[in-house]
């Protein structure tokens, strides 16, 4: 079966006064951040295709995204539309990057969140930490 050459997901942008702008895929259980508007979109289409590429080396089902119109935000979030261009993301992955499930505490998901911060990079730095590696 021939791969999509583009996703489109809707996203959630969250503006919190002092804080990263916290972007979230609903449909995809994935969120990131960045300083501003620029940073945020170029996150979260990296983000976008990180998760893309992950589902499609794992074989795993491709959700069905929810049409942009459908999708709640409240007053200090706003939605987009996020698209990403997989034929360039699966060619970069000559370093390949695996796709990894993490299960932790809901208090500390919601405390990184606030903090905006980036989970895959906590954990690509932690590991490297206790692996004494690079």
């Amino acid at each position: 079966m021939k791969k999509p050459e583009r996703y489109f997901y809707p996203a959630v942008f969250t503006y919190e006064a002092g804080q990263e702008i916290a972007v979230v895929f609903p449909d995809l259980n994935a969120a990131t951040s960045g300083i501003n508007d620029d940073d945020a979109l170029i996150s979260a289409r990296e983000l976008l295709g990180c998760v893309m590429y992950g589902l499609e080396e794992d074989g795993e089902e491709i959700p069905t995204p929810t049409p942009l119109t459908q999708v709640q935000a409240r007053e200090n979030e706003r939605t987009a539309l996020i698209d990403v261009y997989m034929p360039s993301i699966r060619l970069a992955q000559v370093n390949r990057s695996v796709n990894r499930t993490v299960t932790l505490p809901a208090w500390l998901n919601a405390a990184a969140l606030e903090k905006g911060m980036n989970f895959s990079q906590v954990l690509q730095d932690a590991l490297r930490e206790k692996l004494n590696v690079g």
